[in-house]
């Protein structure tokens, strides 16, 4: 069944696409047009999506049936929208084009385009290794089905003792292996939020948790993060206390897209506050292995559980490399077999040969991580610094850890250097992408998980644009004429 967005929520989403920097160089269609295909770019409209019909659009947006209707007709012409008499118009994905990692449309020939769409590191030296020494392993294995619906023993216990090593007390019966942390956060979801649920995020927060929980049909509310200080712990509780969700998701490590870490003493009001409220703490941990700067960690927030609320999600694409796809639940026992009976209807196991490459990596986590933390460590400092230099007016808080930098830009335009960043060969994902309803525009992500060379040329290219945008000068076109 094809999903119909109606006007008022399209319009929403566009913001104020008509007033943005650069936008008077085009004609109002063409600005509209420009507007829905980077919607439908960074992954803010989904593929096969009926849009509204043209009257109710151009009243929505309050611009003339005529511009809506030039508009459609463009995005038909570039592949974006397919339209049949009596059935309406839904979005497409142009020829020529394909879905990326990132999730975002992008050309099939990307091949020199610098991708900041991700905030993710290549393989480390040691996975080829890895992988030859779990293929030895893997005979003993061969003479089962290979089902493991909660995953190899060896990886359970060696995410446990990871676990033990943080100050949690968790067995391997607490352990799910999944693929991936994405997968972890969609099977909590399919067991704790039913649909219709009342759930609570952060603002911004991860796009993938809200295209999950959007999936949920869950009803999201949500509390803001300070650019510069992150949490405000009254506002969190607060808001845990005025919706009472059946759930909160929360990623209190070196937040993505903020790189702000929660301080120790919100973490456990934090959970009282839960308890009280009858809400589960989903707690995503990806960015847990990546302080970069000194000092001591905080405890993790399931060593304040006193009443199975918190279930964690963690995995090693950030630390290790997101193409193994190994993730993993640490809750309750008696969650983590419902959560198993539940993956039997999804996926039924993970590969066994993944999760011994993982288990031979966990032995080297030491060097493993303390080379990431290095390599992260430089890439941050250079990008920050290029920043600084070629765009002074942008104001961001450097992060003591994870792989981003959340930049407040000097003006709402984020989706539209986004655009046009895509001419000069760098993907961006836009602020608003880590929102709801459009907002964010004041704010870009720019993940430092690329070589340093790259980060700093991409940078380069985003001023150059950024700079083109306020040098455009209005065309004769925009002049008043008569028409009689």
């Amino acid at each position: 069944m094809t999903t119909t967005i109606r006007g008022g929520q399209l319009a929403r989403l566009l913001g104020q696409w008509h007033s943005l920097p650069g936008r008077h160089r085009s004609p109002d269609y063409a600005a509209l047009a420009a507007a829905v295909r980077g919607l439908l770019s960074d992954g803010r409209l989904p593929l096969g999506v009926r849009l509204p019909a043209e009257r109710e659009l151009a009243e929505a947006l309050a611009v003339s049936r005529t511009t809506v209707s030039a508009a459609y007709r463009t995005l038909r012409e570039t592949g974006h929208l397919t339209s049949r008499r009596g059935a309406g118009s839904w979005t497409t994905l142009p020829n020529g084009h394909r879905v990326a990692t990132s999730g975002l449309w992008t050309p099939e020939d990307d091949r020199n385009v610098i991708d900041l769409g991700v905030a993710a590191s290549a393989a480390p030296p040691e996975l080829v290794p890895a992988a030859r020494a779990a293929a030895d392993d893997l005979p003993r294995y061969l003479g089962s089905a290979g089902y493991h619906p909660t995953g190899l023993i060896e990886l359970r216990e060696a995410v446990a003792a990871g676990y033990q090593a943080r100050g949690v007390a968790t067995s391997a019966e607490q352990i799910l292996v999944t693929g991936g942390t994405q997968q972890a956060l969609d099977l909590v979801l399919r067991l704790l939020a039913p649909p219709g649920s009342p759930v609570l995020v952060e603002a911004p927060t991860y796009p993938n948790a809200l295209a999950a929980l959007s999936a949920r049909r869950a009803r999201i509310s949500t509390h803001g993060l300070d650019t510069a200080t992150g949490w405000d712990g009254e506002m969190l509780l607060g808001a845990l206390r005025q919706t009472r969700p059946r759930l909160s998701y929360v990623i209190p490590e070196f937040h993505n897209p903020t790189g702000h870490l929660m301080p120790a003493d919100l973490r456990e009001r934090m959970v009282t506050t839960a308890h009280s409220t009858g809400t589960d703490l989903v707690v995503d941990e990806s960015w847990v292995d990546l302080r970069l700067d000194g000092g001591e960690m905080p405890p993790p927030v399931a060593v304040f559980d006193r009443h199975s609320r918190v279930v964690s999600i963690g995995g090693m694409s950030k630390g290790y490399w997101g193409g193994l796809r190994i993730g993993w639940v640490r809750a309750s026992a008696p969650l983590v077999q419902r959560l198993a009976a539940i993956r039997v209807g999804v996926d039924m196991a993970s590969p066994v040969l993944e999760q011994l490459v993982a288990v031979r990596l966990l032995e080297h986590a030491p060097k493993i991580l303390s080379d990431r933390r290095a390599e992260l460590r430089e890439q941050r400092d250079a990008l920050a610094a290029k920043v600084r230099e070629l765009l002074p007016e942008w104001r961001f808080v450097l992060p003591p850890g994870g792989a981003t930098i959340w930049a407040e830009l000097d003006g709402p335009i984020s989706s539209a250097l986004a655009r046009a960043a895509e001419d000069v060969g760098v993907r961006l994902a836009p602020g608003p992408r880590f929102g709801l309803d459009g907002t964010l525009e004041r704010f870009l992500r720019l993940p430092f998980a690329l070589p340093t060379d790259q980060l700093t040329e991409a940078v380069r290219r985003i001023a150059s644009v950024r700079h083109d945008l306020d040098r455009a000068t209005t065309p004769s076109w925009r002049t008043p004429s008569v028409i009689a």
